[in-house]
């Protein structure tokens, strides 16, 4: 089985095409015609994954974040990423990224985060047509919980489902959360359409300080992390693939690349 086979499977799911334009998704680093011998899937490619995808015999990284997001101009191991990409190289181990092409499917990352949070009727936030294939994609979902809660109750469902000790939150305005918007990772641009879709919470990430001034008494801003927000991709993505490829392992990563600590 050549890398290329398991290109056009995960493409399947998620078309470069829908990747948005600033974005750098694909193989990355690596030979299309290498035989593989075995898939680490994680959400970022640092040393660390590496490492791993080299003790666990996997030549192929599928990584949701793109290690190489702008142009490199030397490659001599003075940063993070240059040591990755050299790393790489020198093991013969190939990394392919997703991100945004897996951002704007309704399957996807956003996708991801209503089942776990057990939304129901979902739709996408931000609907938008693909101009090849006429299909709509676009960025976060928006659905309904099983059951409407108090909003200091939802934050804790929020903690325990999301893995979190930390939600930083917009003031409670003493409503009831049953519509729910979410979108993994940076969502702020996303704020007015959640307002305009009545959502009654939205969840995402990175928010900075002027963005919880956007809630206007309208809307519960709620900001779980940008890790914590994305930590369930790596489990759809092993999902899909162990589906078709069972000639050799696809294994989900057991190690954390969240950059960001709570003391």
């Amino acid at each position: 089985m050549k890398i290329q086979n398991v290109i056009n499977y995960l493409e399947e799911l998620a078309p470069l095409s829908y990747a948005e334009t600033f974005d750098n998704v694909g193989l990355l680093i690596g030979d299309t015609q290498t035989n593989v011998t075995g898939i680490l899937v994680t959400l970022d490619s640092l040393e660390t994954t590496v490492d791993e995808a080299i003790a666990k015999k996997c030549n192929l990284i599928v990584s949701f974040h793109p290690i190489i997001f702008s142009g490199l101009k030397k490659i001599n191991g003075n940063s993070y990423v240059e040591r990755v990409v050299l790393k790489a190289i020198k093991n013969n181990i190939a990394i392919y990224a997703m991100h945004t092409a897996l951002d704007n499917i309704k399957k996807g990352v956003s996708g991801k985060i209503c089942e776990v949070l057990k939304l129901k009727n979902t739709e996408i936030l931000i609907p938008k047509t693909n101009l090849k294939t006429k299909e709509t994609i676009g960025m976060g979902m928006i659905g309904e919980l099983e059951s409407a809660m108090s909003e200091k109750d939802f934050i804790q469902y929020l903690k325990k489902t999301m893995k979190t000790d930390c939600v930083r939150h917009s003031e409670f305005l003493e409503k009831t959360i049953k519509k729910v918007a979410v979108l993994g990772g940076s969502g702020s641009f996303a704020i007015e359409n959640a307002i305009n879709l009545k959502a009654d919470a939205y969840v995402s990430a990175d928010f900075k300080y002027h963005d919880f001034f956007k809630a206007e008494k309208q809307i519960l801003l709620t900001d779980i992390g940008h890790y914590e927000s994305e930590q369930f991709t790596k489990n759809l993505l092993v999902e899909y693939l162990t589906k078709k490829f069972t000639n050799f392992a696809v294994i989900l990563s057991e190690k954390s690349t969240n950059p960001i600590y709570y003391s």
